[in-house]
């Protein structure tokens, strides 16, 4: 079954058939696959109030485990962003009375983020329907399929050098 990527591919092979345009084929396929991920993931963040930056630094928090606490350096790593990303996330959650910052117990010059009982709460609300709109993306692929699709992507990250911070 023939899709828009093929289309798009069959198009540049007849346009430019001294390239070998391949690689179009799955890249395509994983920007539009990141698109339609991103939609449905956006459904659940609205509906808790949240979106994707402010859900992932809450949830980076939660499945830290007690006392739900990082430094922002922290954050920003599993996040993969900036610093000054991370400070414009954490203001905007602190503000909403998600999370606090405060000076660490370990070192009165650095910083903590916690997650405050209303941010937990509201994490473990999320959770629930972020996990149901994953599963529903995967619904098109059976089981072995799923395991083969993950090996191939760690596999490609690890090609890239996406090691774990």
């Amino acid at each position: 079954m023939a899709d828009h990527v093929d289309r798009v591919v069959e198009q540049w092979a007849a346009e430019r058939p001294d390239l070998d345009v391949s690689p179009m084929g799955v890249i395509g396929r994983l920007k539009r696959l990141n698109r339609l991920v991103d939609a449905e993931l956006k459904r659940n963040y609205t509906a808790h109030g949240l979106d994707a930056a402010s859900f992932d630094v809450l949830a980076t928090l939660r499945r830290s485990g007690p006392p739900y606490r990082l430094t922002p350096t922290g954050l920003m790593q599993s996040a993969m962003v900036t610093s000054g990303a991370i400070t414009q996330r954490l203001d905007r959650l602190e503000a909403r009375g998600l999370v606090t910052r405060t000076a660490s117990d370990v070192d009165g010059r650095s910083r903590e983020v916690a997650l405050t009982q209303e941010g937990y709460e509201l994490v473990d609300r999320a959770l629930p329907g972020h996990l149901a709109a994953e599963r529903r993306v995967l619904a098109g692929l059976d089981e072995q399929q799923t395991e083969d699709f993950v090996a191939a992507l760690r596999a490609l990250l690890a090609a890239l050098d996406d090691s774990p911070q």
